[in-house]
């Protein structure tokens, strides 16, 4: 990985940050720095961020919400209900959404983030502001995408606005192409080991051949885990690949979409650049993302659990990395792999292409979709003293259950070949294997 500083200029062009920080804010040019108060053009937040939280506020203050037909409410952290503390806060939700006429409420449906591109909601250009951490990975569809806590989403679906600072731009040029066995997680877990996670009030911009040879799934890795990174957005640039999904999800998209990207000359407080012919699998190991080094430190390493799932980690083409490592194959004695896909919908593709019933073939059980394990909520939390790899973007103490248990955290293809090893593994060993038989 190389680094590079670029110099700043009065008459440096602009970021694709702030292209759309501009555009939100209805200025001709913003600098990093300045605070512009921004139109939002769609509000998202789920079951444990929204109604149950606006509620109380909206009826003691009177307010109403500024555009319902905005607003998009998933809920996605505590379903199903595994108490009756999570069917109030459930039932709470589809009365909210009900009772206030929300434009796009998704029930049971999936993950937020894969909701949103999964239903057609993205679009290059606009603002989007999110009542979770990961709302950056709709940056992976040209728009500017950011997490906002519970008072400012109030804030937000009462008035339509917020405010911002704008960001300077760390880049990641990526060239090359990836390897067998090897995803857009690998390069994430690379940089929260080399840019670690203090990034705060940073855009994280990725271009490069790389990105363009990328899908829109393994784009979406890249913006997702910015939140990682600690930066405020994870940015990539329109182009016909992004035009394409929208379409073929029931949105919206034009020719002109493809004008939001940065200008050539455009001024970056960084640049870093990966040959992604050069990489090799990552793992991070407990607990930290930035904990993270080549596979070979971790080779070995028992587990009980293999949890793919999340925004992140259980996306079609995640499911499909898992079922080419796990075809003809079987999870070893005493070693759980749990698959939870992001959506009902990922289910039902990966069920019509054959993907499900290789998975299950191999000792796989399905869950519900749903936020679960990663956010340390429903099935599969671990106990004290247990140990999971998983294709989630967070390992931090706690976060899947017990204070004493451990995460790792590597790609489908990695968790797939730990889950049959029986420990952390490199998944390029095992096709290595598989090939010798053969």
């Amino acid at each position: 990985m190389a680094e590079a500083a670029k110099p700043k200029t009065s008459n440096s062009g602009q970021t694709l940050a702030q292209k759309l920080l501009a555009r939100a804010s209805g200025s001709e040019l913003v600098a990093p720095g300045d605070i512009v108060v921004v139109q939002v053009d769609l509000a998202m937040a789920h079951d444990s961020s929204g109604p149950r939280r606006w509620k109380p506020h909206l009826e003691a203050l009177g307010a109403s919400l500024w555009d319902p037909s905005r607003i998009v409410i998933v809920s996605d952290h505590y379903v199903p209900a595994v108490d009756g503390e999570s069917a109030a806060i459930l039932k709470l939700t589809r009365e909210f959404a009900n009772e206030q006429r929300i434009g796009h409420f998704f029930d049971m449906e999936g993950i937020c983030h894969a909701i949103l591109p999964q239903k057609g909601l993205l679009r290059p250009g606009i603002f989007v502001a999110g009542g979770d951490s990961h709302t950056p990975h709709a940056g992976a569809f040209g728009c500017y995408a950011a997490g906002f806590g519970a008072t400012d989403m109030l804030g937000i679906v009462v008035t339509g606005q917020t405010w911002t600072i704008v960001p300077e731009t760390i880049r990641v040029e990526l060239t090359g192409r990836l390897q067998s066995h090897v995803s857009a997680k690998d390069v994430m877990l690379l940089l929260c080991r080399e840019l670690g996670m203090d990034n705060a009030f940073k855009a994280i911009e990725y271009g490069g051949p790389g990105v363009a040879a990328m899908s829109m799934d393994e784009r979406m890795v890249l913006s997702n885990m910015a939140a990682e990174l600690g930066g405020e957005v994870g940015l990539v640039a329109a182009d016909d690949v992004t035009l394409a999904h929208i379409r073929a999800h029931g949105g919206t998209a034009s020719e002109a979409d493809l004008a939001w990207k940065p200008d050539p000359d455009a001024a970056y407080e960084r640049t870093i650049s990966i040959n992604l012919s050069d990489l090799e699998p990552q793992i991070a190991l407990p607990h930290s993302p930035a904990n993270s080094f080549s596979i070979d430190h971790a080779v070995g390493a028992p587990i009980h659990q293999a949890y793919i799932g999340a925004c992140v980690g259980a996306k079609l083409e995640d499911l499909h990395m898992a079922a080419q490592v796990l075809t003809g194959q079987r999870v070893a004695k005493g070693v759980r792999l749990l698959v939870a896909p992001a959506s009902s919908q990922v289910t039902s593709d990966a069920a019509a292409d054959g993907t499900l019933s290789i998975l299950l073939a191999a000792g796989a059980t399905l869950l519900p979709s749903g936020c679960g394990a990663c956010a340390g909520m429903g099935a599969g939390l671990l106990a004290a003293g247990e140990t999971c790899i998983s294709t989630t973007n967070r390992n931090f103490k706690g976060r899947m259950g017990h204070s004493e248990a451990f995460v790792y955290l590597g790609s489908p293809y990695t968790v797939a070949a730990s889950a049959i090893a029986g420990c952390v593994s490199d998944p390029r060993a095992l096709s290595a294997e598989l090939v010798g038989v053969q």
